[in-house]
């Protein structure tokens, strides 16, 4: 278990909020300050991917008075972002191919928690919860 002491959070769905590029946006935005390995966590699902959701983003040292969210030892399968695309059309290219893999019914995701992880040296990846 690994925790992630939180920066800023938003609600939000990805094919009916309006401002969710505005949202993503902002709370990212807070995170400017901060070096060392960067989180994005997807949680409080209402039930898939096409449903509400809260993204937080957050590090790994503590900050004091931050909520913390506790990233359990589940099966995850891990996605690399392709970097040698822009990095905000990569990281989404790779989120359409895990939708598109969830509607094929080649990767059962879990609705736990999910996670990206941004590397100090550049590197993406995405950890998508999936059930045993």
């Amino acid at each position: 278990m690994k925790n992630i002491y939180i920066v800023d959070s938003c609600e939000t769905n990805n094919f009916e909020d309006s401002k969710l590029v505005e949202k993503i946006s902002k709370v990212w935005s807070n995170m400017s300050s901060y070096s060392g390995i960067k989180y994005g966590v997807y949680h409080n699902y209402s039930n898939n991917y096409k449903g509400d959701y809260t993204l937080s983003v957050g590090i790994e040292e503590n900050i004091n008075n931050a909520e913390i969210i506790e990233i359990p030892n589940l099966e995850y399968k891990i996605f690399e972002v392709d970097m040698s695309k822009n990095i905000e059309n990569a990281i989404f290219e790779t989120w359409k191919h895990i939708w598109d893999l969830e509607d094929k019914k080649l990767l059962k995701r879990n609705y736990i928690i999910d996670f990206e992880k941004y590397h100090i040296d550049g590197k993406v990846e995405i950890y998508i919860g999936i059930e045993k």
